[in-house]
């Protein structure tokens, strides 16, 4: 039998900070009616909710907005001592777990009930939420305020399995070994797939590609507050700290090659393990690579200094490849091949090595990998990428909107990483010494 704590409402006290202790602003003043609103998100595991719920939160904070998440998995690991990450205590067929999951839901209603009776402005039901039955719940707990409705989906498979990748790595299934994590995580989603009822009579409703960050389908029926920010912050992304880093020095580097797979030299052991100095009390839980080994070798150090941090390698962010000419110096291509040297000297954004990439081919790549580095990444959390030359100028081009023939030139150096912070209200960059040349 399930052993579980009491809860008291000054467990929560939503005046003052959100279950992860992100701070909210507040007063004491009580708002009408018409200023609160109730978002309920919706949809199967590991398809984006927490991350968008926390993203709406962040940035309805900057606009004083008061605002607080009601995550009825955190409240399911506050209430018990006792690991629930089994897929059996999922299972509909499990009484035991019903009941339980059903406790959790209902406590987080009444929580989230009392926070909007008070000073509250905007409450976010944080879980899957996946029944007619349950959405029906919210309803009759909130019959004087609106209800929004956002249903989370992704049918990238490939970003839906480096998901659960990452969230069977998590503390809940640390007692698992990868493949059981895997598996049991994938048994879980089978059992919310089982009862799984989409949004269709809700009054007020949108429908969210979270991979792509776009809204696919909407029916608004009543006047809900805040609606045109949430969706301007729906198809908007925000980061709150992005850490972008050049992998250390290579022995390539030093012979002034392109491409390949090198390791890295002894400089650049050093400066991996500089940076994972200079990050040691920086939290980052997900450090992303390419498949290369000079990013591997940058991360782990990093890593190893982090309390819990997990290295994810995207071949998306692979370094260009050079074609016939991966592994050659600059010098040799120009002695060897003068009419490629002098075709990508003319246009070095648009030149393609033959047999290759350039820089236009691999635009879309590098895109396709950021979307999978917000998708993964919680918005409460930093985000480091260790990348190349190459990729990094792709990648911080995109936030910084450099024209394309700049992009080639942009300064990356090993020994710097560029730091980023950009939401609704302000866009900032700048490049920061981690160590001295």
């Amino acid at each position: 039998m399930l052993q579980f704590r009491q809860i008291r409402h000054r467990d929560f006290p939503g005046h003052l900070e959100t279950p992860r202790g992100i701070v909210f602003s507040a007063t004491k003043d009580l708002l009408p009616m018409d200023d609160k609103l109730v978002i309920a998100m919706v949809g199967l595991p590991a398809r984006g909710k927490s991350t968008m719920a926390w993203k709406i939160a962040r940035t309805l904070e900057f606009d004083d907005v008061r605002v607080r998440i009601f995550n009825n998995g955190e409240l399911r690991r506050k209430l018990t001592r006792e690991n629930t990450s089994s897929p059996e205590f999922f299972s509909p067929r499990n009484p035991t777990g019903v009941e339980f999951r059903e406790k959790c839901a209902r406590i987080n209603r009444e929580l989230a009930h009392s926070y909007l009776e008070n000073d509250g402005q905007v409450a976010i039901i944080d879980a899957s939420n996946v029944t007619r039955h349950r959405r029906r719940m919210i309803e009759e707990t909130f019959p004087n305020i609106p209800i929004f409705f956002i249903e989370c989906v992704n049918v990238d498979e490939e970003a839906n399995e480096a998901c659960m990748e990452h969230k069977v790595s998590l503390k809940e299934f640390s007692h698992l070994s990868p493949a059981e994590a895997f598996d049991s995580f994938f048994k879980r989603i089978a059992h919310y797939e089982s009862i799984y009822e989409p949004l269709h009579d809700e009054r007020n409703r949108i429908l969210v590609d979270s991979f792509e960050g776009c809204i696919l389908q909407e029916r608004i029926s009543d006047v809900v507050p805040y609606y045109d920010r949430i969706r301007d912050i729906i198809t908007t992304r925000i980061v709150k700290n992005l850490y972008l880093v050049r992998h250390g020095e290579t022995y390539f580097n030093l012979e002034d090659r392109i491409g390949g797979d090198s390791d890295l030299t002894e400089k650049g052991l050093a400066q991996a393990q500089a940076l994972a100095d200079y990050f040691t009390d920086v939290s980052i839980p997900i450090i992303f690579t390419s498949n290369h080994k000079r990013t591997m070798q940058t991360a782990s150090p990093i890593a190893a200094r982090q309390k819990e941090c997990s290295i994810i390698a995207l071949p998306e962010f692979n370094e260009i490849h050079a074609g016939i000419c991966e592994g050659m110096t600059y010098q040799e291509i120009r002695e060897k091949m003068p009419q490629i040297a002098n075709a990508r000297n003319r246009n070095k954004y648009g030149y393609v090595y033959p047999e290759g990439e350039g820089y236009v081919t691999m635009e879309k790549r590098v895109h396709r990998g950021l979307k999978k580095v917000f998708y993964l990444n919680n918005y409460n959390e930093n985000i480091m990428i260790v990348g190349h030359r190459a990729v990094n100028r792709m990648i911080l081009s995109d936030f910084v909107f450099r024209p394309k023939e700049e992009v080639p030139y942009i300064y990356m150096p090993q020994n710097r990483y560029y730091h980023l912070q950009i939401d609704p209200h302000k866009k900032h960059f700048e490049l920061k010494p981690f160590m001295k040349v």
